[in-house]
């Protein structure tokens, strides 16, 4: 009864319509018998890790079943392989994955080819669920594997927001007309005049969800010092990915104290590998150059958080794009990153948000396999070398839209109520 009762406070203080519910399960948003959050809430902890023979399954009956299998994975948060490898990981990997299982396997045969696997913790997180994607993740052997579902998908709420609800707005109808037509979100288009699209907002979604949920809400991840390196289905790393980034973590501590984040990959691909294979610069944090096999720490994800509510607020759909909003205007002082010039991480997909027909993984696991062999004489350098600097400033642009909608804002915000 006062789970019906909370759920329709909410909802008539926030107007929206999606599963409150599901928000006290998954422990984004948590309310205790007083009404209020924080330390102090009747959360439940989960103090052990569950092992691979207790893999939780997927029930694909029905949505509310689909979304019960995702609570219960959630919250059991089964490590597979754990008792193969035991130990506290050296390296946390997280993987982004929506649903291009062939870029997919691409990815997870890159991971299986670098040194020194054995010792990673891969934590895959998904917003589609299928039974081919997780056959495909759970078939992983060589390292400690963890799955985590972002629980508010346009799969879970195909029919409602934070999915496409009938009665929202038209993308391209004005301001005006839909005031008159009485349409749910009409008061709320972006800087542009354009309305939300549940499969553009997606992406950003689920990037500040994961990044609360891996730190604060993994079981595993409690005590972890390390960086986390966030990657996406469609990369793949370099065989001396983690020789290269022990090298970056030593490189920092002695020349580069201030750099707040690695950035392992570029978008040059693999250009002048040799040439550039032991080198590094450092720079302000950028988009367009360092969102791919970027490593942030656990002082940098508190930073991060400490602006919740400019990101959530933030009319920028891309995520990244929203972080160099955020690098020297929240955070006072623009982030600083430590990058290679040599990319350790690939992006293989031609395939992506706005691009759907004419994938051909086939096509880049070729163009890999032969950039490969043309770069392997600069795998593995002995030392890194400071190749150029930048300042660290603040990167003005010109923000995309996409994100007016104040239901967004509410949600995005409740990911990281305060524990």
């Amino acid at each position: 009864m006062r789970f019906r009762l909370l759920k329709r406070n909410l909802l008539a203080l926030l107007g929206v319509s999606f599963v409150v519910v599901t928000l006290l399960l998954t422990r984004v948003l948590l309310v205790s018998d007083n009404g209020t959050s924080g330390p102090d809430s009747n959360v439940v902890q989960i103090n052990q890790v569950v092992q691979s023979g207790d893999t939780p399954k997927f029930d694909f009956g029905s949505l509310p079943e689909l979304t019960m299998s995702v609570y219960n994975a959630n919250y059991k948060q089964c490590v597979r392989n754990a008792d193969k490898f035991p130990g506290e990981p050296r390296l946390v990997l997280v993987v982004q994955v929506h649903n291009r299982p062939e870029y997919l396997r691409l990815l997870i045969r890159s991971l299986e080819k670098a040194a020194e696997v054995h010792s990673f913790l891969l934590i895959f997180s998904h917003d589609y669920i299928s039974a081919e994607i997780n056959a495909i993740v759970q078939g992983i052997t060589f390292c400690k594997v963890l799955q985590i579902y972002f629980p508010f998908s346009t799969q879970l709420y195909p029919g409602e927001f934070p999915g496409k609800d009938p009665r929202d707005c038209p993308r391209d109808i004005s301001k005006v007309n839909a005031l008159k037509t009485g349409c749910l979100n009409a008061a709320h288009p972006d800087s542009y005049g354009h309305y939300r699209e549940a499969f553009i907002t997606q992406t950003k979604h689920h990037w500040w969800w994961k990044l609360h949920f891996v730190w604060e809400r993994v079981q595993v991840m409690q005590g972890y010092s390390g960086f986390v390196v966030f990657l996406e289905e469609d990369n793949y790393i370099l065989p001396d990915f983690f020789h290269y980034y022990k090298s970056m973590i030593e490189f920092r501590k002695s020349s580069c104290p201030d750099c707040d984040m690695l950035a392992l990959g570029n978008h040059n691909g693999l250009t002048d590998f040799n040439k550039l294979s032991n080198k590094v610069s450092t720079a302000g944090w950028m988009s367009t150059k360092h969102n791919i096999g970027m490593a942030i720490s656990r002082e940098v994800y508190y930073k991060l958080m400490g602006c919740n509510n400019e990101y959530c607020t933030y009319d920028d759909y891309n995520w990244d794009w929203t972080l160099q909003h955020l690098s020297g205007t929240c955070i006072s002082k623009p982030v600083k990153v430590l990058a290679a010039q040599g990319s350790r991480v690939l992006h293989t997909g031609d395939c992506g948000l706005h691009q759907k027909e004419n994938c051909r993984p086939e096509w880049a696991s070729q163009k890999v396999e032969e950039g490969l062999l043309a770069a392997k004489d600069g795998l593995f350098p002995p030392s890194l070398v400071l190749s150029g600097t930048e300042a660290a400033e603040h990167k003005a642009h010109m923000k995309n839209g996409g994100w007016g909608d104040v239901r967004d804002h509410i949600l995005c915000n409740n990911y990281a109520k305060r524990l």
